[in-house]
């Protein structure tokens, strides 16, 4: 096999896996939605990550103020920022975990029957 033809295999392999998994991500979404639209799901994961977001916050200006040494006002504000955005994208992780696991459970399902057909084409299997 020449390598022209090999990196054409490989290629095309690429795009069936890659079509695959994006075909597996919509029907895990679809399957976890129900037919419901996703912005609703969205806006009340966002609005229930506010807690744990107001709690990071809290942390971090709690952090900055800790200590012998003055630290300014910006510092100990860009503290409580940085503690809520981590706060906020942790609680919106854990609000959609569920839709998560169901996205790469259904791309995982599609990629491994499309890396099972390329095993055989190359690994054909002769009963007789």
């Amino acid at each position: 096999m020449t390598w022209q033809k090999w990196l054409t295999s490989e290629v095309r392999y690429g795009r069936e896996v890659l079509t695959a998994g994006l075909e597996g991500i919509h029907a895990g979404g679809e399957a976890f939605l129900n037919g419901k639209p996703l912005t609703p799901f969205l806006s009340e994961s966002a609005r229930k990550a506010l807690k744990p977001a107001a709690l990071g916050a809290c942390l971090g200006i709690s952090g900055g103020c800790t200590g012998n040494s003055r630290r300014s006002v910006d510092r100990i504000l860009a503290l409580g920022f940085v503690g809520g955005a981590i706060g906020f994208g942790l609680g919106l992780a854990w609000q959609n975990r569920h839709l998560t696991a169901e996205v790469v459970s259904g791309a995982l399902r599609k990629i491994g029957k499309v890396r099972d057909e390329h095993w055989f084409e190359r690994h054909p299997i002769d009963y007789a």
